[in-house]
């Protein structure tokens, strides 16, 4: 006898349950990594910017780390890791608040911030020095110059590279499952324990996780045209 299909079981409760507790997790992890994420990745930039040797080497060795080691080892290093090199008071604090949770974020967001940073400096390049001279000349200093004029520019000039590192850090909450975080994947996992309906169960998650990656094309597609940067 085939396989029947039932999606009935999936998407009444209390596994409906499972699937909206999942969508939340999901979106709370990645909407708090990218805001996380992009600040960082600016800060990274203006400081490097500057052009001090210091900074420049600590940044780029930070970037190597996250660019070649893979994201799950990270969110490994941080959850296993971590927890013992931390004071006793922030290790209370974690374990009081979701450790698996706080633990995803923070990996996730340095992570992301690596590639960001990268794809902000490209765009600093693509900007002419003159800019730079320019919000010199009139009296602003460094940090207005950047704040100002070139960062704007910038992150119009990275909007496409940054929008595709948007779409990559959305899948790659689903690796938070690996340490216990109740987003969408773990929550596959646990509806398909218990009712043994594999195929149904990932397939209702992958049209989830379709619907996210298809709705953050649709508004990175229309702000790259709303902000395109003009240079006529």
């Amino acid at each position: 006898m085939g396989y029947e299909l039932n999606f009935a079981p999936i998407l009444t409760a209390p596994y409906l349950g499972f699937l909206i507790t999942g969508v939340k997790y999901t979106l709370a992890l990645f909407a708090g990594s990218w805001i996380i994420a992009v600040i960082l990745a600016t800060f990274l930039t203006t400081l490097r910017a500057t052009g001090f040797k210091p900074f420049v080497w600590l940044i780029s060795a930070y970037v190597a780390y996250h660019r070649n080691v893979p994201l799950l080892v990270q969110i490994l290093v941080w959850y296993i890791g971590a927890a013992s090199f931390l004071p006793r008071d922030v290790n209370m604090f974690f374990n009081r608040n979701n450790p698996e949770f706080l633990f995803a974020l923070i990996a996730l967001s340095l992570y992301s911030a690596a590639y960001m940073s990268e794809d902000m400096r490209s765009g600093i390049r693509a900007i002419p020095r003159t800019q730079m001279e320019a919000a010199r000349s009139i009296g602003f200093s460094f940090m207005q110059s950047m704040r100002w004029v070139i960062l704007p520019q910038t992150w119009r000039v990275a909007l496409p590279p940054l929008i595709n590192q948007t779409l990559l850090l959305f899948k790659g909450t689903s690796l938070a499952a690996a340490i216990g975080v109740a987003e969408l994947t773990y929550q596959a996992r646990q509806i398909e324990t218990q009712t043994f309906r594999i195929f149904e169960s990932f397939a209702v998650v992958t049209a989830l996780y379709l619907i996210g990656s298809f709705a953050l094309m649709f508004l990175g597609a229309w702000s790259a045209k709303k902000f395109k940067l003009r240079t006529k």
